[in-house]
Formats: structure tokens, C-alpha cells, sequence
């Protein structure tokens, strides 16, 4: 007798939902099966934080273990994608070496919706200790304006 999983009931019925949506438009995240802890659903890497101020929008990704050379940046349309790949074990360690193995390796896409416009000539990124830290300045259209109130 085969043995009830419920969880896979709830994938199958997410992947229906996810086509429903397609279906008018709505675009879903591409279905990633790569997890980043053994019995753990796919999370977006790098995990980022999103946050500004007057005059910026700061994205500050962790990327621990990644060479610097191999992360690329690009903004087009109030979208941030950073890439890069992230290094294998050496190849001298065979695979049944490792006892656990639950650090992810490989190449990754990850795309962020900025909440505005950014002036993307001016991006500019910093990486430092496993943080890229990209800074986009805000369009000057995209910054609050100052309104002086007449009194009469």
C-alpha cells in the first residue's frame, strides 16, 4: 500500500495555481528544486535586503564564498539581476567523502523589482566580507519634491 505524502498534494496544487496564473499574465518564479538545507523548500539566493534613503535605493546581498570575479550586476528597467556562480568543492574531494554536504554551489540568477525608478548610469557596487552592497541612486523624478504652502 502506498504511503499518503501531503506535501506533495500541496506541490501539485501549487504548480496548478502557478499555470492559472500564467494564464492571465501573471508570470510565477521559474520552479527551482535546488534547496539550500536538506528538507527545505528552494529559497532565492543570494538573500537580500532592500532599503532606502533620500537619495538611494541599497541592495545588500550575501554572497559568502563567492569569488568576485564572477558576480555581474545589471539594471534595465526598475530590475536588478545579479549573477555569478558560486565555487564546487575541490575536485580532488570524491563525493562520498563528505558526510553532509549543505552548502550550495553552482551558478544563480536572482532578478529584484526595484520599488522605483533608479538612475542606472550611476549604480554603483561594493563587495566586501561576502556583502555586495549595490547602491542605485533614485531618478530625480523618482525623489519626493519639496512643496512651499502660500498662506494668503
Amino acid at each position: 500500500m502506498a504511503m499518503w505524502n501531503p506535501l506533495e498534494d500541496l506541490d501539485a496544487l501549487r504548480r496548478e495555481v502557478d499555470r492559472a496564473f500564467e494564464q492571465f499574465g501573471f508570470p510565477t518564479v521559474p520552479d527551482q528544486r535546488v534547496a539550500f538545507l536538506p528538507a527545505r523548500g528552494p529559497r532565492r539566493y543570494p538573500m537580500i535586503n532592500l532599503l532606502e534613503d533620500k537619495d538611494n535605493l541599497y541592495v545588500e546581498a550575501l554572497t559568502p564564498g563567492i569569488d568576485p570575479g564572477s558576480l555581474n550586476v545589471t539594471t534595465m528597467q526598475n530590475r536588478l539581476t545579479i549573477s555569478g556562480e558560486k565555487a564546487r568543492p575541490a575536485a580532488d574531494i570524491k563525493p562520498e567523502a563528505f558526510h553532509r554536504n549543505e552548502r550550495a554551489s553552482g551558478k544563480f540568477v536572482r532578478t529584484i523589482d526595484l520599488p522605483m525608478e533608479v538612475n542606472e548610469g550611476a549604480v554603483h557596487a561594493d563587495f566586501q566580507d561576502g556583502l555586495l552592497v549595490v547602491t542605485l541612486p533614485k531618478a530625480e523624478k523618482a525623489k519626493p519634491k519639496q512643496i512651499n504652502v502660500r498662506v494668503s
